[in-house]
């Protein structure tokens, strides 16, 4: 019997690779349930309606949660001291307490008995509305998308927009729309994922991208649901769930209702130096809202390929996707939320290049059959020869056609060497519309031979995932070792060090968190 698919894969080596990806990730999980972080909890409160800034710029959740973590320290959670208070009545409401606790005028205890089921019984109450604000912009979306239509074709076009300034970014992301972009992606400013608090309001002063806020979502959302409107067709917007921040941004991404957000697993330990176990415990919650608001994440295994090679390493791409796969479906997710990365990145020098990036994405789509995907142009070959980057993306686009990819993010022949013109925009745009309209359905006659080239890459690299994955199994710390090891994009990044493990706790025996609870028992 064969894996349905173009490339016949064997249903047994296929289910040992999901079988080995669950025994890699149970652990994981487990240790993410018995950790929280600052994050998590600021995310509850953000979702229990907890808004603004103090003069300074700080966000009253991290003013709130910095006093009761001063007086109780953060094992407990944030919910239990802080609605204790509000039903004792030391504050009418969270803004308020935030204000008198940050004065030095609130102190906070751990209540017990019935103090304890009232406190819980309250902050369920308020973050339960939280979670219900997120499912009416679900169900928003999904009215506008029978109202104004969908994407006519797969797959989906994904622009960036990327000037730092929000009112910048509005006309130029509505231009891309026009021009065919079905997916407006805005880059955050550099350096944000390494902020440990999101910003507050409108931005105007980014750096390289704008900074991801509420109030920015909001702006942006509004005037894509105007390009919608002009348009005829739902125009989806996406940012980056990720960084220090992870499950708050997911938490305001929900409310705000975007569509699509990153979220990798392991993305912020490699790049970014997060620590691990501060991520994987950010993650999980950011997946269950994500699973809740009905958004699809987009992971970033293409970032592997920045560092290490790509032929040598592809194996550790599908190592991942595995990975992100089983952590995104025990968070709730469904295989149509799942827009796994890969990307073209071969040296194009190397024999046989082309055929190796279709065995890869082939691969991709048989072991993901109803995943979108998320297919990522050339970058780290790019040498500023104009024409031979606009033929690289054009072979890029190519695979793509002769694959099904879900999601393909345009490609700039002046990619990685200078910050693409508008009228490059343009040029990367044609290359698209003309591989798809004229080659956008040769994936339906398109059939590698079974034991040619293509298909017999596409089996070395499944079974050399498989070899990766079990070596992890047989680490003593399983996939925590794999990564201090530099297993994936050749970055070391041991779980006792990196940014944010300050920010993590182990959960005490009363800790208790609303939003977990809701999300688990319903997702």
């Amino acid at each position: 019997m064969t894996q349905p698919g173009k490339l016949q894969l064997d249903p047994a080596t296929v289910r040992q690779a999901r079988s080995l990806a669950e025994k890699v990730g149970k652990p994981i999980v487990e240790l993410a349930q018995q950790h929280t972080t600052v994050a998590v909890e600021r995310a509850t409160l953000r979702l229990a309606g907890l808004e603004g800034a103090d003069a300074d710029g700080i966000p009253w959740v991290n003013r709130l949660l910095d006093c009761v973590r001063a007086d109780l320290g953060l094992e407990h959670g944030v919910a239990l001291p802080v609605w204790d208070a509000l039903v004792r009545g030391e504050a009418d409401d969270l803004p308020t307490l935030a204000q008198k606790a940050s004065a030095g005028s609130v102190r906070f205890r751990l209540p017990e008995g019935k103090e304890a089921t009232r406190a819980k019984a309250a902050s369920r109450k308020q973050v339960a509305a939280g979670v219900r604000r997120i499912d009416v912009r679900r169900a928003e979306r999904d009215k506008l998308i029978k109202k104004h239509g969908d994407a006519p074709r797969k797959p989906w076009i994904y622009l960036i927009v990327a000037t730092g300034d929000i009112y910048e970014d509005i006309p130029q992301a509505q231009q891309a729309a026009r021009e065919g972009a079905d997916i407006i992606a805005v880059i955050r400013s550099t350096g944000q994922s390494l902020l440990d608090y999101v910003p507050e309001g409108a931005t105007r002063e980014g750096f390289a991208g704008t900074y991801a806020t509420q109030e920015n979502f909001r702006l942006m959302r509004a005037a894509l649901d105007e390009s919608s409107k002009e348009l005829g067709r739902y125009v989806r917007l996406t940012n980056y769930a990720s960084g220090l921040c992870m499950p708050e941004i997911a938490a305001l991404a929900g409310m705000e209702r975007l569509d699509m957000m990153l979220n990798d697993s392991m993305y912020g330990i490699l790049f970014r130096d997060i620590n691990p176990i501060r991520t994987f415990v950010d993650q999980r919650l950011s997946r269950q809202i994500h699973a809740r608001a009905g958004i699809i994440i987009n992971t970033g295994e293409d970032n592997y390929l920045t560092t290490a090679d790509a032929v040598e390493a592809a194996h550790t791409v599908t190592t991942s996707q595995l990975l992100n796969e089983y952590f995104a479906k025990e968070a709730g997710l469904e295989d149509w939320q799942l827009g796994l990365g890969h990307a073209f990145e071969i040296d194009p020098a190397v024999p046989d290049s082309f055929r190796l990036e279709l065995a890869h994405a082939m691969l991709a789509r048989d072991l993901f059959p109803d995943a979108p995907l998320k297919w990522m142009p050339p970058t780290r070959h790019m040498t500023g020869d104009v024409f031979r980057g606009y033929l690289l993306d054009g072979f890029f686009n190519l695979v793509g056609a002769l694959t099904g990819q879900g999601i393909l993010l345009v490609g700039m022949m002046t990619e990685a060497v200078v910050t693409p013109w508008l009228s490059d925009r343009d040029l990367a745009l044609q290359n698209v519309r003309y591989v798809m309209d004229s080659a956008g359905k040769l994936h339906e006659d398109f059939r590698p031979e079974p034991d040619g080239f293509i298909a017999n890459r596409a089996r070395q690299v499944l079974g050399e995932s498989i070899d990766l994955l079990d070596r992890i199994v047989d680490h003593e710390n399983g996939l925590l070792d794999a990564i201090a090891d530099g297993t994936f994009g050749l970055m070391k990044r041991p779980a006792n060090a990196g940014r944010g493990l300050d920010g993590v706790a182990k959960k005490s025996e009363t800790y208790y968190n609303p939003a977990s609870e809701i999300l688990e028992v319903e997702s």
